[in-house]
């Protein structure tokens, strides 16, 4: 029986969600703002916790290059302090993890809404039109996502570097410690110029999708 009532479970779980995002976008519209601008408003949001993420991240990396430069009677301190700031980046993360999430919710929920609504026209060029502004849209917000998706994905496999490294100066707080550290630090420069460089690649996206849309609210 348990194993029939979880999917059941999970499918009412969907539709209660769908039903309060749904509740959600029709109380938000009553009072004057429609899905676009809900969209638009979580791109913004993305792009603002992206650039904090960014600078997290870069300044998580000058903590982490300074642990390799301290003497020994100093390590707990900067173990604590570099704990501090890998906690910092995960915090960040799942912000990131959470507006882009949101992003999607919205845009598939204003698409649906566009498409369903085109056969509503009497006049077929305006329909003709419209579906080839939708199509220009969901390819524009395709491209934001790709750059958004990718730049998410460069900061996961840079935690567990810094969780792996964090764990490790914990438990060996001496020497080797330090010598483990600046190794990955070197790998570490790299991998956060990379993640540096996609969001701003995908800050620049939202940039540009942002203006396509508001001036058609």
């Amino acid at each position: 029986m348990a194993i029939i009532r979880i999917p059941l479970l999970l499918a009412t779980s969907a539709l209660f969600l769908a039903g309060c995002s749904s509740t959600y976008y029709g109380a938000m519209e009553k009072i004057g703002f429609a899905k676009r601008d809900i969209l638009v408003t979580r791109v913004e949001k993305a792009q603002t916790a992206q650039e904090e993420a960014k600078v997290q991240f870069t300044d998580a990396l000058q903590h982490f290059l300074s642990v390799t430069k301290v003497d020994g009677g100093e390590l707990k301190l900067k173990y604590d302090e570099l704990n501090d700031q890998l906690k910092q980046c995960e915090s960040r993360a799942k912000a990131v993890n959470d507006r882009i999430g949101s992003i999607d919710e919205v845009a598939n929920a204003l698409f649906d809404e566009w498409g369903n609504e085109l056969v509503q026209y009497g006049n077929p060029t305006l329909r003709s039109q419209s579906q080839q502004q939708l199509q220009a849209t969901r390819v524009r917000y395709g491209e934001l996502m790709t750059a958004m998706r990718r730049a998410e994905s460069r900061m996961e496999p840079i935690l567990v570097s810094f969780r792996d490294q964090v764990l490790f100066l914990k438990h060996n707080l001496n020497a080797q410690a330090l010598r483990s550290l600046d190794t990955t630090s070197r790998a570490l420069q790299g991998d956060i110029a990379n993640l540096v460089r996609d969001m701003e690649k995908s800050i620049r996206e939202a940039d540009a999708f942002i203006r396509e849309m508001k001036p058609l609210q």
